[in-house]
């Protein structure tokens, strides 16, 4: 055999082990909970409303071990929702909206806060939530909008959480699909969608469990990049300090903007969405433990959560503060309210949560 050849065979031997290899761990992955992929639909002028691919069963699972496994699903409306939303039920309708807080891949449907609602008000009222990671104020009312326009929404329980109020001008954030603001020609923050139109390659990927695993559970991209960052970037800095799941720098810039976000979120969900003010409460995620929330006071979120609230209740919204109930309940029980390896909310956080909202005054208003 001539040297060329035993080149040849070498290579094709590691290519078909590589591949055998490659095969076996699809097939051993298919029968494990690996995470499922999200799939948006694509959002676009034509269709404007973020929301995933509809009716489907959804599996997650975090990191390599596949831990905190949830069986979720997917409605006919593309949202995290054991329910199918019905545009011609007349039962009124209060819709649950937030980011990943309210999509809960990681909470069982019943024990999520919208499903808890659900529960707690059958008969009297519809209990919908609209929720993705990634979502913003900006975006919010864009979920809002259409509650109240197509499935005839009455009232909204909007959660409002750390990173909602830069996250909702472009120039912090700008993931596709989603609303942001940026300012006009006359100075103003006006919404606007930055859409998304998925290719072939996220479809093929999706339908590989061992793609899955490297992408969702291995966070194959996030190691990738710190890879990079560690070979070809420049010097680190230090890691930086983060409260409320934000980060903490009062940077002027980042303050200042952010504040404005809020005047043109509350200025919008007055005109765009067209509900009265007692139609709509805010809940408001916090610090959660006494003592962060001292080693939190001054940072960013403090001081958003704060200027949040007083400019709500300025125009007659019910903003409830969290923290006050995490605090009460982590005193009597020492429960916390998070997973310990994820910083969302457990079961437990949102039945906190679910009991602020039916002690509300949007509750009784909505008993009556």
């Amino acid at each position: 055999m001539t040297k060329r050849r035993e080149t040849i065979l070498a290579l094709v031997t590691v290519l078909g082990t590589v591949t055998l290899c490659l095969g076996i761990a699809e097939v051993v992955l298919r029968f494990l909970p690996v995470c499922s992929a999200w799939l948006a639909m694509p959002v676009t002028a034509e269709s404007p409303v973020f929301h995933y691919m509809p009716n489907r069963d959804f599996v997650y699972s975090r990191n390599w071990d596949m831990k905190q496994v949830n069986y979720a699903h997917i409605n006919n409306a593309g949202f995290f929702n054991d329910q199918n939303y019905q545009e011609d039920d007349k039962t009124p309708l209060l819709a649950v909206i937030g980011d990943s807080y309210i999509e809960a891949t990681m909470v069982p449907y019943a024990a999520t806060l919208h499903g808890r609602l659900a529960t707690g008000l059958e008969g009297r009222v519809r209990v919908y939530s609209f929720g993705a990671s990634g979502a913003a104020l900006s975006q919010y009312l864009v979920w809002a909008h259409h509650a109240v326009r197509d499935l005839g929404a009455k009232a909204l329980v909007i959660n409002v959480i750390g990173n909602d109020f830069d996250e909702s001008l472009a120039a912090y954030s700008n993931r596709l699909g989603f609303w942001r603001y940026l300012t006009d020609a006359d100075g103003d923050l006006r919404l606007r969608l930055f859409e998304y139109r998925p290719g072939p390659v996220r479809d093929l990927l999706a339908m590989s469990a061992l793609a899955r695993y490297s992408i969702l559970n291995l966070n194959l991209r996030e190691h990738l990049s710190d890879l990079r960052a560690l070979l070809f970037g420049s010097p680190a800095n230090a890691t930086p300090r983060y409260a409320g799941n934000t980060l903490a720098d009062t940077n002027p810039a980042r303050v200042s903007a952010s504040m404005a976000a809020i005047d043109a979120f509350l200025r919008d969900l007055a005109d765009f969405v067209g509900l009265s003010s007692d139609r709509v409460t805010f809940t408001m995620d916090g610090f959660r433990y006494p003592d962060a929330a001292v080693q939190g006071a001054n940072t960013y979120f403090d001081i958003m959560r704060r200027a949040f609230r007083t400019k709500a209740e300025a125009l007659g919204y019910e903003v409830i503060d969290l923290d006050p109930l995490f605090f009460a309940r982590h005193r009597r029980t020492g429960e916390r309210f998070e997973y310990s390896s994820d910083s969302h909310w457990s079961p437990t956080g949102h039945e906190v949560a679910y009991q602020a909202v039916m002690s509300s005054r949007l509750s009784a208003q909505l008993s009556r």
